[in-house]
């Protein structure tokens, strides 16, 4: 999500350069964005705290940053930011309004309200240290031809999942009027998405056979993307797609929406006074039964579509 922020804040503050620390695998995401320095790192080569210091010391000695931005506050950047701090550097970092989701979930509360968005969040950190930034909050296609709609039926919680005889449903309707890409990761859902392009004509599997940087360029190509609340709603935000999401336990009040994607292209249960009972989609249901998903029916993906 840090993406847009990034190429919209550099398009207001040109004169600033960003290195961006994170895993080697997401430097794709971040390739077509100028002034933006990508430093991948492999995580088990700074394990610990002697590690986290070893690295915070080798990104002082080369870059010399002006600032810090911390925009995961989470126990390794912690350690980097006082480290930092000892330097003598300004270190600004993600307010994750941890408070306000905690009472969003509470399932006794009825008064749900709609927080501070994430991306704002994160533009919040680059303003803290004063420039200016302004969200346009609108997506970018990369490209004006597109065609086919993109599936990705996954996720990493289970409440975050529509059930997969649902979703096979939902696919053998789609397919019949257009093509339908499957994208998914890991040997289970590549099988999985394998076995469904089988049975079910005008369909295509990409899962396992892309690079991120491939799948990025795939996603950009689409009509539609339907994902769950997961990260390939994300990506179709990185590359300008309208994504059709779809949302149990957890919902668009917590500030996941993707960047510049439409409040309207939601599809949830809104009546569940429950919801939302997770952030994440990592807690198990509160009812038992998984209403939030299993009274989602197909029809209302279509009709979003």
């Amino acid at each position: 999500m840090t993406v847009p922020v990034f190429r919209e804040f550099l398009a207001q503050n040109p004169d600033v350069e960003i290195v961006m620390v994170s895993r080697n695998n997401f430097e794709s995401l971040f390739a077509d964005i100028p002034n933006v320095i990508f430093h991948g790192i492999d995580l088990d080569d700074y394990k610990g705290f002697l590690g986290i210091r070893r690295l915070g010391k080798e990104l002082l000695k080369v870059y010399q940053p002006d600032y810090v931005a911390d925009l995961h506050d989470v126990i390794r950047s912690k350690i980097l930011d006082k480290i930092y701090v000892r330097k003598g550097l300004k270190v600004f970092k993600i307010n994750k309004g941890k408070e306000e989701k905690e009472n969003l979930t509470d399932v006794w509360n009825l008064d749900k309200i709609q927080l501070k968005k994430t991306v704002e969040r994160y533009a919040d950190v680059f303003r803290d240290m004063g420039f200016k930034v302004k969200l346009s909050h609108q997506l970018r296609p990369k490209t004006s031809e597109k065609s086919g709609i993109g599936f990705a039926p996954f996720a990493q919680h289970k409440g975050k999942m529509l059930p997969l005889e649902k979703s096979f449903e939902l696919v053998k309707i789609l397919a019949e009027k257009n093509t339908v890409y499957f994208f998914g990761g890991g040997k289970k859902e590549t099988e999985t998405l394998e076995s469904w392009e089988k049975q079910i004509p005008n369909t295509k599997s990409l899962a396992g056979k892309l690079n991120l940087s491939e799948e990025l360029d795939r996603i950009s190509q689409l009509e539609v993307m339907i994902s769950m609340d997961s990260a390939n709603m994300h990506l179709a935000s990185i590359v300008g797609t309208r994504c059709v999401s779809i949302w149990g336990s957890t919902h668009p009040y917590a500030g996941f929406l993707g960047f510049g994607q439409s409040e309207n292209d939601v599809v949830q249960i809104n009546d569940l006074t429950c919801r939302p009972c997770s952030v994440f989609g990592d807690k198990e249901c509160f009812r038992g039964d998984w209403a939030c998903l299993e009274e989602l029916n197909v029809q209302q993906i279509i009709e979003k579509i």
